[in-house]
């Protein structure tokens, strides 16, 4: 179990996390939705361990965030963070170097899924490819918190489907998947809860079914109600 108890973050004079109390349960997907600047990502990297907070803080477990439990969160960030002198094949070797629950075997069957090959020079890679193989060694750690930033960015509609496929399988009654992206009716189809974020603010967590139960929406719905006013970046 993953939680934020009253977490901020400040940057200069803004507030990019402002106070989010946040728990996130083994067995279930969330879909962490909100504008960009809203503050999804500043939490994410919070959670990973990346950047500590202005204040509050997280846990994992039930004990404050630390180096052992780090080694069971996964992340994905919408940066890219290869070398440019990187194969596929390297990717892969650099992650088992650094993460004992890597998997080579289930690295390079995502690869193959993904139709990337081993060959494949990070710098040649387009958008979408580089956005496939970040899924991919980031799936291919055994986490038991897995969060994906924005992991349909530069994908095309069919590999949207793959790349939706694989989380899926992924997921488990041990493991916390945490996905934040901007194509939400494409997260309504896998994820268990919604969380919606504005403006460095926590505004609710909803239950997928119970959403559709008591209001009659959709989650796309849902969210153009939220965040109808809020134009751009914050």
């Amino acid at each position: 179990m993953l939680e934020s108890k009253e977490i901020t973050k400040v940057f200069g004079k803004k507030t990019a996390v402002d106070h989010i109390s946040l728990k996130v349960e083994p067995g279930y997907i969330y879909a962490m939705l909100g504008p960009n600047g809203s503050g999804k990502t500043t939490w994410m990297k919070m959670a990973a361990g990346l950047i500590k907070p202005t204040s509050g803080e997280m846990y994992y477990n039930g004990r404050p965030l630390d180096v052992d439990s780090r080694r069971e969160i996964a992340y994905m960030s919408t940066e890219p963070y290869f070398y440019n002198w990187m194969s596929a094949a390297d990717v892969g070797k650099y992650y088992q170097d650094f993460f004992a629950d890597f998997s080579m075997e289930k690295y390079r069957k995502l690869l193959e899924f993904m139709e990337l090959t081993e060959d494949m020079k990070t710098k040649s890679l387009s958008s979408g490819m580089m956005a496939k193989l970040k899924i991919a060694v980031t799936l291919a750690r055994d986490a038991k918190v897995i969060m994906l930033d924005e992991p349909l960015n530069g994908i095309d509609l069919l590999a949207r489907d793959r790349i939706m496929k694989s989380i899926v399988e992924t997921a488990g009654p041990d493991r916390v998947l945490l996905i934040s992206s901007h194509l939400v009716e494409e997260l309504e189809t896998v994820a268990d809860y919604a969380v919606f974020i504005k403006q460095s603010h926590l505004i609710e967590v909803r239950g997928l079914e119970e959403l559709r139960a008591s209001e009659g929406i959709s989650v796309a719905d849902k969210y153009r109600q939220i965040y109808a006013n809020v134009g751009g970046e914050f």
